[in-house]
C-alpha cells in the first residue's frame, strides 16, 4: 500500500494530516470545516469515550441529553459566557425552505418562516443545561446535580485542522451544581485530577495540572483547571479543562436552595469537559514516520494475526495452529483481530497494520508451525522476535503491558528534553522560537502577559498550583512568587 507519509522533520504539519487520512481516522466532509469520522477513528474515541463514562460515573455522575439549540434570550443570561462565544456561534433564523420560483429544481428560504426568536446552535451547553437546573433545584435536598452529557457542538472556526479544530466536534461536557462553595471547587479539582489520570494511564501522554490565567479561563468561569501535554513539534495541546463557575450562571438564571437553616442562596456551579482533540493529542504524541502508534489500552485491537499462506488448506491449518491461543487471549480481555484475507498480501497487511498502529502484530506461516514457534513485532519499538508457541500467550500479555508503559516513559522524556527555564527575556524568546515548554516568571498582570504574547506568540500554557519560588518577572522585574509555563500551543 501507498502508506509513505512525509516525515515529521520535514514538515510537521504535512505528516499529521496525511497520517490521519491515510490511517483511516478521519477525512474532511462536504461541509466546510466539519469531518468524517471513520470507523477506525471513531473505535479509537469509543474507547476513549467508554473509559472517560466509566469514571464519571464511578464518581456519581449521570449521563443525560439535552437540545442542541439554545433560544437566544438564554444564551445572552450570562454575559462574560455569551460575549466570550457570540463570534463563533452559528444561528438557525429560519424553518422552512420553498421552491425557487425562478430556478427549476433549487430551494430557497421561506422568508414567511422566519423564527420569532434566533436559535444558537450549542457552542457549550450552559445556558440550555441551567435553564432546566431552574426547575430541577428548590432545595439543599436536591443538591448535587451531577450531570454529564456526550454531545456534539459548533463552534464556527475559520481555520480548521482534523481532530484539533473543527467547526463541529464531539465531546463530553459536565455541568454541576452545588450548596457550597467548597464543595463545588472541589468537583473542580477532582475532575481535572481523573482527566490527568486519564490521560496519564491510559493515553500513556504526560500532563501538567494547574490553572489557566484571567485572560485565558473559560467565558464565565471564575477558576479553570487544566491539564496541558507537549506534542512532538514543541507546541503545547490542552488536552483538558474544568471550571469552577462560581454563582455566575446561578445569578444569571435565578437558581435558588432553601438552605438547611431555613435560608435561600444561589447554587454553585462547575462545568467540564474533553473532545475528539484528544484523538489529536494521541497522534502527535505517539505517531511516527511509520503512522500511528496506539497505547494498547486505546486500541481498537491490540493484536493482529497475519496468517501467511498460499492455499486454502495452509491457511485451515494456520487457524487449527491458532486458534485456542486467540480463544486464551479473548478470555484475558486481549483484543485479536485475524486478518484471513486473501485479497492483499502479507506485506501489505504489514504496512496497513503498522499505519494504523496496532500494537502488537503476530506473523504465521507453515514454516513457524513446523518449528513450533511465532514472530512477534512490537509496533512501539519496530522490533521483531520470535517466540515459542506455548509462551505467546505470556508473552502478548507482558508485552501490552510493557507497551503501555514505553509509551509514557517516552513521552516523558521528550517532555522533559524540552522543558526550559529562564530568568532572561531575551533568553525566553530564544526558547520559545525553538518549541517546548519555558518556565518563566511573570508578574501577574494581563499587560505583560499580552506583551509576551504579541512578541512571542507564545501564551500562559498553564499556572502550576505547586512549586512556589520567589522571583521576579522576565519582563517587568516585578515580584513572582512561581514560574507558569508558556509555550506556543494549538
Amino acid at each position: 500500500m501507498g502508506k509513505k507519509l512525509v516525515s515529521r522533520e520535514e514538515d510537521y504539519s504535512k505528516w499529521y494530516n496525511e497520517l490521519v487520512v491515510k490511517a483511516d481516522l478521519a477525512e474532511n466532509s462536504a461541509v466546510r470545516g466539519c469531518m468524517i469520522i471513520k470507523p477506525y477513528g471513531y473505535a479509537i474515541w469509543e474507547k476513549i469515550q467508554s473509559e472517560l463514562d466509566l469514571m464519571f460515573k464511578e464518581t456519581g455522575h449521570q449521563n443525560a441529553y439535552f437540545p442542541m439549540f439554545v433560544p437566544k434570550k438564554l444564551f445572552e443570561a450570562e454575559e462574560k459566557n455569551a460575549e466570550g462565544f457570540a463570534k463563533e456561534c452559528a444561528i438557525v433564523t429560519h424553518y422552512r425552505l420553498i421552491n425557487d420560483k425562478n430556478n427549476k429544481g433549487k430551494l430557497v428560504v421561506d422568508p414567511e418562516a422566519k423564527l420569532e426568536e434566533e436559535l444558537i446552535v450549542r457552542p457549550t451547553s450552559e445556558a440550555i443545561i441551567w435553564s432546566s437546573f431552574k426547575k430541577w433545584i428548590q432545595s439543599y435536598r436536591d443538591l448535587p446535580v451531577l450531570i454529564n452529557q456526550w454531545a456534539n457542538v459548533v463552534r464556527w472556526e475559520m481555520r480548521t485542522r482534523l481532530f484539533l479544530r473543527t467547526a463541529e466536534f464531539l465531546w463530553q461536557e459536565g455541568h454541576t451544581a452545588h450548596s457550597t462553595k467548597d464543595e463545588a471547587i472541589s468537583e473542580a479539582r477532582l475532575i481535572n485530577d481523573l482527566y490527568a489520570n486519564f490521560v496519564i494511564n491510559f493515553m500513556a501522554i504526560p500532563v501538567i495540572q494547574g490553572t489557566k490565567s484571567e485572560s485565558e479561563r473559560f467565558a464565565g468561569a471564575e477558576e479553570t483547571y487544566c491539564i496541558e501535554a507537549l506534542m512532538q513539534d514543541g507546541k503545547a495541546l490542552q488536552a483538558g479543562t474544568s471550571h469552577f463557575l462560581g454563582q455566575n450562571f446561578a445569578k444569571a438564571f435565578d437558581v435558588k436552595f432553601a438552605t438547611k437553616d431555613g435560608g435561600l442562596d444561589h447554587v454553585w456551579a462547575t462545568s467540564w469537559g474533553v473532545s475528539t482533540r484528544l484523538m489529536g493529542a494521541l497522534i502527535m504524541t505517539h505517531g511516527d514516520d511509520n503512522g500511528l502508534v496506539i497505547p494498547p489500552k486505546l486500541a481498537p485491537f491490540q493484536v493482529v494475526v497475519v496468517p501467511i499462506f498460499k492455499s486454502d488448506k495452509d491457511l485451515s491449518k494456520i487457524k487449527s495452529y491458532m486458534n485456542d491461543k486467540i480463544e486464551v487471549l479473548k478470555s484475558m480481555n486481549i483484543s485479536v483481530k485475524f486478518d484471513e484475507r486473501n485479497t492483499h498480501s502479507p506485506g501489505f497487511k504489514f504496512n496497513e497494520y503498522e499505519l494504523k498502529g496496532v500494537p502488537i502484530r503476530i506473523a504465521v506461516g507453515s514454516r513457524d508451525i513446523e518449528n513450533k514457534t511465532i514472530e512477534i513485532f512490537r509496533r512501539d519499538t519496530s522490533t521483531k522476535n520470535i517466540v515459542s508457541i506455548e509462551k505467546l500467550v505470556k508473552e502478548i500479555d507482558s508485552l501490552l503491558v510493557d507497551i503501555q508503559k514505553n509509551l509514557l516513559e517516552k513521552a516523558l522524556k521528550f517532555r522533559k528534553e524540552n522543558t526550559f527555564v529562564t530568568n532572561d527575556y531575551e533568553e525566553f524568546k530564544k526558547m520559545i522560537s525553538s518549541g517546548g515548554f519555558v518556565l518563566a516568571h511573570w508578574d501577574g498582570s494581563l499587560d505583560t502577559e499580552e506583551k509576551i504574547k504579541k512578541e512571542t506568540k507564545a501564551t500562559i500554557r498553564c499556572i502550576p498550583e505547586e512549586n512556589s519560588e520567589e522571583g521576579k518577572c522576565i519582563v517587568s522585574g516585578k515580584k513572582s512568587t512561581k514560574r507558569v509555563v508558556f509555550a506556543k500551543a494549538y
